[in-house]
């Protein structure tokens, strides 16, 4: 009897346990479903927004080649966090700003070597392309001396991009919360509206024929 009662015991136990997961499974379930969309978890409902921008990522992926070969090309572009930093002025900015032209969007900082040796490139790029429909946005992270980046940027002759700082580095810890910044430099391209096209870890010959060719496929040209 007492042997019954014990395996009536164990079966109800199991029973519970089996609830309860199938319930804290259908929890996650349903999470996911709100977050990414019913029906494959194919990616944030927001992202139908960027259905242009998965049409262009694949015109550019044949041209992410030779200097830019390390660029990253969007297979299911999203949308790129609304990150928030200031112009020369001290006035807030954020990429909704650049909302209808195409940005080279560029993490630096004085104490990356990398980042140094890259600026050259980006300010030449700048020259070249830079217009009403495409900008190099170049945002300094460094955290301490304001007045550093400035200087630097002077004395290496850098004059064609516009000042942008972000001194609390919040910039790159929302990229890298979307796994999209993993050291520095930092860079993506971003569509006119705001979807990702690309992204690179690391420096590039930004001004090099490789990537006036990249970029320029990211314009429709």
């Amino acid at each position: 009897m007492t042997a019954s009662r014990d395996d009536a015991t164990t079966s109800r136990s199991r029973h519970r346990l089996g609830l309860y997961t199938a319930l804290a499974l259908i929890g996650v379930l349903a999470g996911l479903a709100g977050v990414y969309g019913i029906g494959g978890l194919k990616g944030n409902a927001a992202d139908a927004a960027c259905g242009p921008a998965a049409a262009t990522a694949q015109r550019m992926a044949p041209l992410a080649r030779g200097e830019v070969a390390a660029v990253a090309v969007a297979t299911e572009p999203r949308r790129v966090p609304d990150l928030s930093f200031r112009d020369a002025e001290g006035r807030e900015r954020s990429l909704v700003d650049w909302r209808g032209r195409t940005v080279l969007f560029n993490l630096w900082a004085t104490w990356c070597v990398p980042c140094r040796r890259e600026m050259p490139a980006l300010d030449a790029l700048q020259a070249r392309l830079g217009g009403p429909d495409f900008e190099v946005v170049a945002v300094n992270i460094d955290t301490r001396d304001p007045d550093k980046p400035k200087n630097w940027l002077k004395e290496v002759g850098i004059s064609r991009l516009a000042y942008y700082a972000d001194p609390s580095a919040k910039t790159f810890q929302d990229l890298k919360a979307v796994g999209k910044a993993l050291g520095m430099p930092t860079t993506l391209l971003i569509d006119s509206g705001g979807c990702e096209l690309g992204v690179l870890a690391g420096p590039a010959e930004w001004a090099s024929d490789d990537a006036v060719k990249l970029i320029e496929a990211a314009l429709g040209r």
